[in-house]
């Protein structure tokens, strides 16, 4: 195995464009970054690097660079597969760009039903059971259109190995032209024939062969991680680079890491302490950008359909919703209400307090309570 690895990969750099070379004279160098820098100012997107969907990221950050290796991590239930998982949709069937998605907790099927939920807004209970109406049905196939055909690549080896990582990923790169790889999660990997005194050990070997990986394909590679449980001791549950779980290397090896927070699962509460609703809202939170700013990000995050969206495009979108209503209903209220002042007698229809009919049973203390969509509800169409 190991003689087809090093043969494997010998052919790998000899089917490249370049040479690899420990020393370069700057000339060539300047010209490679001011090919870059005119190739960035003539993308249709306005980015360097690839294009993710989420517009705020894109901002930060120019797109995913090519050679980066990216830690994006949390604790469980924040939502990290679905993130991934949504940018992937994003990238392959959106904008075409073939990725590669090495899911070591779960089979393809899983993962592939998930994206089903993601495409279709259906429910994930809905798709897992086979509970779908005709309507439905019919929306699952529509939608599966545009992701026939789409260059995503699964693979469900389990406990994959950094060796075999990488001669995947070569292949891939070689015969599919792949742009980025997604690792789901950094710490089921393992480094199969080599001894290490502790897991940490390990693990900060394949976090340091991933960063090697990146650099010789010359694309980006996401690598999802977990974190410690320091983050539930600590009052403000936003996650800090010491969180890390079982390597510090992680952090050094990472050219950025990104954590992902929903301040919503720490709180029965629908606002912060600012006010500000939380419902469905999700950050994004670049804690360490080697060649650019650092910052937070805020997406929403549908838990039915395991989504993350814009936050403009989620919150933005429903806000302006609920006010469209609201100002029909006032319009409404008002019209009956003056009606009702030329009928002695009728119905009453206070708009104040929004009370409708003669008894008053129906009473709300601010505008359309009743359609306020809850957590991870969403009433944007996809």
């Amino acid at each position: 195995d190991d003689l087809l690895q090093a043969a494997e990969g010998q052919l790998f750099e000899i089917s490249q464009t370049h040479l690899k070379r420990e020393v370069t004279q700057i000339d060539p160098v300047i010209n490679l970054a001011i090919e870059q820098i005119q190739t960035a100012a003539n993308a249709e997107s306005g980015l360097s690097g690839l294009q993710t969907g989420y517009h705020g990221l894109d901002k930060m950050t120019s797109g995913w660079q090519a050679s980066d290796l990216i830690i994006i991590a949390a604790r469980p239930a924040m939502g990290k597969t679905a993130f991934v998982l949504s940018m992937a949709k994003n990238m392959s069937v959106d904008y075409s760009i073939p990725i590669a998605i090495f899911t070591l907790e779960m089979a393809n099927v899983q993962l592939l039903k998930r994206l089903l939920s993601n495409v279709a807004d259906l429910e994930g209970e809905k798709i897992k059971a086979g509970n779908l109406t005709d309507e439905e049905w019919n929306r699952l196939n529509t939608r599966l259109r545009g992701v026939y055909g789409a260059p995503l690549y699964l693979d469900e080896t389990p406990g994959l190995s950094i060796t075999e990582l990488r001669t995947k990923a070569r292949r891939l790169v070689r015969e599919h032209g792949v742009k980025m790889i997604m690792i789901d999660y950094l710490q089921l990997m393992n480094a199969t024939g080599m001894k290490f005194g502790s897991r940490e050990q390990e693990v900060s070997t394949i976090s340091r062969s991933l960063k090697a990986l990146a650099k010789e394909l010359n694309i980006p590679i996401i690598a999802l991680s977990q974190l410690n449980r320091s983050t539930e001791t600590r009052e403000d549950k936003r996650p800090v680079l010491s969180d890390l779980r079982e390597s510090g290397a992680i952090e050094q090896d990472a050219d950025m890491v990104c954590f992902i927070h929903r301040p919503e699962y720490y709180t029965r509460s629908t606002e912060d302490a600012e006010g500000n609703d939380i419902r469905g809202k999700a950050e994004l939170i670049i804690a360490k950008h080697r060649s650019g700013a650092v910052g937070t990000v805020d997406l929403r995050f549908v838990s039915k359909f395991a989504r993350f969206e814009n936050w403009e495009e989620g919150y933005q979108m429903m806000r302006e919703t609920l006010d469209e209503v609201n100002t029909t209903r006032r319009l409404e209220s008002r019209m009956n209400s003056e009606s009702n002042e030329e009928k002695p007698g009728g119905d009453s229809f206070g708009t104040d307090g929004f009370t409708f009919g003669p008894s008053s049973g129906n009473s709300f203390s601010s505008p359309m309570p009743d359609i306020m969509p809850g957590p991870g509800e969403s009433p944007v169409p996809f």
